[in-house]
């Protein structure tokens, strides 16, 4: 049999599937697993929004639209761009795909070439490296720890830049740190764009779920940086519509013309009745929002606390998500890593966390905490057990 091609190299196996597997499997076999590995809201799509979408096919919206969304979304994105991130996009700056994963592919195959390097802050999600080196990029990595809260140092954003940097990818709220970037990282990363001349791709799929700060889009701090950012977002994590796979970019026109054409030949539109349902979404009022992000809120307050009562394991407080990243490094055994531990973890106490080092983490253990706040007593009162007992 012929090869297959190279490309297919440059993606690494994800651990966090292997492990998500293996728990389902684990449950089905009859075993209590405890699982702190989804990386979704455990909540339901609201009503409206299924209830829009069921209209819609009733309707017989169910052909092909533009690729680049229907123009009623991509009004409604730009309105809301507008009134939540103070930002002015035109229904022709924005590019609505399968998903924000997918709006991030396109941001990457439209402004990378070969040799060309990107700017990501570790830990960051797996999918960033993966698709900046499937777009003929490489990866440049600033790392951050527990200590400084998951945040780089403006020493450290200065030192990445090279004469390669054609990008930065930013995510705040961050998967799978919750960390937020404050205003003067934000300014410093604009005025390194501005000055070097790179675009920057702004990861904000999460920023609904904040807590205590307000969310601020890089977009919004001048015409020079707006010119050069490419704004994604979606309606996965804010509404729950993870299935559903509506994400948006908002972009210069250029960028947005570009990813358009690109999508044109891949995907074509997304999925005609979940635009429907995402206009629902887009429309829905504050407060249909806030009761989950509040319930989130208190999640991630009682789990760091447990999380931090246990000896020898240091977490931030994250200031956004719905991940707890918490540092293991003096709970592990010799040369013993976190994947190790994880895979300990799942087949001896029952507890599904994803290991640090998926994320370029090392020494640290993700904690989703999209699930109720009984079973995240009972997780970590288990954890807290059985790293006991293991000591002896």
């Amino acid at each position: 049999m012929r090869p297959l091609a190279d490309r297919i190299s440059l993606i690494k196996p994800s651990p966090t599937l292997a492990i998500t597997a293996k728990a389902r499997r684990l449950k089905q076999e009859g075993h209590d697993v405890i699982s702190f590995g989804a990386g979704e809201p455990d909540f339901d799509t609201p009503k409206p929004i299924c209830e829009r979408a069921i209209e819609a096919i009733r309707q017989g919206e169910t052909r092909y639209t533009p690729s680049a969304g229907t123009m009623a979304l991509r009004e409604a994105v730009s309105r809301k761009f507008e009134r939540e991130n103070g930002l002015s996009y035109s229904p022709d700056q924005i590019v609505a795909s399968c998903g924000a994963k997918h709006s991030i592919f396109n941001a990457l195959q439209v402004t990378i070439n070969p040799g060309d390097e990107v700017i990501l802050v570790a830990p960051y999600w797996m999918t960033y490296a993966d698709q900046i080196r499937l777009a003929g990029g490489e990866p440049r990595v600033i790392h951050t720890d527990a200590q400084t809260g998951f945040v780089p140092t403006l020493d450290q954003l200065r030192g990445a830049v090279t004469s390669k940097t054609r990008a930065m990818i930013v995510n705040s709220p961050s998967n799978p740190t919750g960390a937020i970037q404050s205003r003067e990282t934000m300014k410093e990363i604009a005025s390194l764009a501005i000055r070097h001349d790179f675009w920057i791709i702004t990861d904000e799929i999460y920023e609904r779920l904040v807590y205590g700060v307000e969310h601020q889009s890089i977009a919004k701090l001048g015409q020079e940086v707006y010119d050069r950012t490419i704004t994604v977002a979606g309606c996965s994590k804010t509404y729950a519509m993870t299935g559903w796979r509506i994400g948006y970019a908002g972009a210069p026109i250029d960028v947005a013309r570009a990813m358009s054409m690109l999508q044109d030949q891949v995907t074509s539109n997304p999925t005609a009745f979940a635009q429907a349902g995402a206009i629902a979404a887009l429309e829905m009022p504050d407060s249909a929002i806030e009761a989950m992000r509040k319930e989130f809120e208190a999640r991630r307050d009682l789990i760091v606390s447990k999380l931090n009562a246990i000896p020898g394991v240091r977490c931030p407080n994250p200031g956004g998500a719905f991940y707890a990243f918490a540092d293991f490094s003096q709970c592990l055994r010799g040369d013993e890593s976190d994947l190790e531990l994880a895979n300990e973890l799942l087949d001896q106490a029952y507890l599904a966390v994803v290991p640090g080092s998926v994320f370029e983490g090392p020494g640290c253990l993700r904690f989703s905490y999209a699930t109720s706040r009984e079973e995240i007593a009972r997780g970590i009162d288990r954890l807290a057990e059985y790293l006991d007992a293991r000591k002896a």
